[in-house]
């Protein structure tokens, strides 16, 4: 204010809260809802748009063939996509539907799927032959005519199993026996192949348990090797990587094969060519080896008596362009008088 003398102050701007100020129970909700939205994101990153994309289709089938969720699909052996899901068509419908998405792939109005046996176990995968010049509506379900499901055998023999294991052979023979003894006054035709019947049917009842043991084996082997479809898969994988290395290789090992029968046809040539100078060469040389072992000993004892003399040798000219050495008996006194003429 004028007149007072002194200067007005200066309100500095209010400054924002501190991160530890704030109310922690916000902070952690805060927190836990966004750990709840990236683990939905993590777990559903197939349906999100920029991550997962694709398109999603929808085809009828007989039935589903073992073809379940997450299986690959394939365009020209290629894959292109997976199986989001497989259910009945309807409540009341006898087809199947699968549901399938596609990436970065054409699938033609007039498309074919197939459903194809992956692995020699059984295990499944959608192919899909895609056909005309349009693009297939993603809310029209491929129909049943352009659909095909393929034979799989295993569950034959597993219901043949089942089957079989569920008959009365004992019952069975006697019912067989019965129409034998029925049909004994009639031709000989029809009572050879009575006859016949009624051996294999005592045949089979005498062979229930092992027949039983045979087929309850057969189930656990093709347990087992259901169970370990993965381990056979790689195996196979990797010996097919094998066989294609080993291909790949195959110019590398025949030159290095016959490079080896060249090399080992000169070695033969030379060993020929100079056999009369390396008798002589050799037989000079078995002659000096037995020289020297025979003076095995006295080589010994002579690096013996050799080492001693070496290290006196080694002091003497240790200590730099002179020898350091010294002769017995003779003094000073000595060698002045022998100078001057004096000495004795």
């Amino acid at each position: 204010m004028a007149g007072t003398g002194r200067s007005p102050k200066l309100r500095s701007a209010p400054r924002g809260r501190s991160f530890g100020s704030r109310n922690p129970t916000t902070i952690g909700a805060i927190g836990l809802v966004v750990i709840a939205v990236l683990l939905w994101a993590a777990f559903n990153a197939a349906k999100l748009p920029l991550i997962g994309g694709g398109t999603q289709y929808s085809a009828v089938f007989s039935e589903a063939s073992g073809l379940v969720p997450d299986d690959e699909v394939r365009i020209a052996g290629v894959k292109v996509g997976t199986v989001t899901g497989v259910s009945l068509n309807g409540p009341t419908a006898h087809t199947v539907k699968v549901s399938f998405r596609v990436k970065h792939a054409f699938v033609g109005d007039r498309t074919e799927a197939i459903i194809k046996i992956k692995t020699v176990l059984g295990r499944k995968y959608l192919e899909l032959d895609s056909q005309g010049t349009a693009k297939q509506d993603p809310h029209r379900q491929i129909p049943l005519a352009r659909t095909l499901t393929p034979y799989d055998v295993y569950p034959a023999f597993a219901d043949l199993t089942k089957t079989v294991g569920a008959i009365d052979t004992k019952a069975l023979g006697q019912s067989l026996e019965t129409i034998a003894q029925t049909f004994k006054d009639t031709p000989a035709s029809v009572r050879a192949t009575l006859t016949g019947l009624s051996r294999l049917s005592n045949t089979i009842s005498s062979r229930d348990q092992a027949l039983r043991t045979l087929l309850a084996r057969a189930n656990a082997v093709t347990g087992v090797l259901a169970d370990r479809d993965a381990e056979i898969a790689k195996l196979l994988t990797d010996g097919n990587l094998l066989l294609t290395e080993l291909n790949a290789r195959r110019e590398a090992i025949r030159t290095l094969f016959l490079n080896t029968s060249s090399l080992s046809l000169q070695i033969s040539g030379l060993v020929s060519d100079n056999s009369k100078t390396l008798k002589p060469a050799l037989d000079q040389l078995k002659g000096v080896l037995d020289i020297l072992e025979r003076n095995l000993d006295n080589i010994d004892r002579g690096l013996a008596l050799l080492g001693p003399f070496y290290r006196v040798f080694a002091n003497t000219l240790g200590n730099g362009r002179w020898f350091d050495t010294y002769i017995q008996n003779l003094s000073a006194a000595g060698l002045l008088g022998t100078l001057t003429g004096t000495g004795e």
